[in-house]
């Protein structure tokens, strides 16, 4: 069975098509393709249409994470850690940070 099907894709039948399908598929990159500007302006307005909406995770994301980080720092003040302090500082920054962040993307992109 094995030499069968290694027979079928050795075959010159086979080694035909195969050479056509990759001609026809370069034929149809080759008129898919653009000029490097509209192809720099599509990739622009792409990037640009995607931004509002990975800004919008960032939120979420530091939104979740602010939820984890006060409920791990009421676990660490109801077991009377000394550092809740500290760790309560921690969480709140990096939640600052993540919403910061997205807010000076947007406006130092001008989007």
């Amino acid at each position: 069975m094995k030499l069968r099907v290694l027979n079928c894709f050795l075959s010159k039948r086979w080694m035909l098509r195969a050479s056509v399908g990759f001609v026809l598929l370069l034929l149809t990159i080759s008129v898919k393709a653009q000029d490097g500007v509209a192809g720099i302006e599509e990739a622009n307005a792409r990037v640009r249409g995607y931004f509002d909406v990975g800004c919008n995770l960032m939120y979420a994301v530091g939104a979740i994470l602010g939820l984890i980080g006060a409920v791990r720092v009421y676990q660490k003040w109801s077991n009377g850690h000394p550092d809740t302090g500290s760790s309560a500082a921690a969480w709140f920054g990096s939640c600052v940070f993540l919403v910061i962040v997205a807010t000076v993307l947007k406006s130092f992109f001008g989007i």
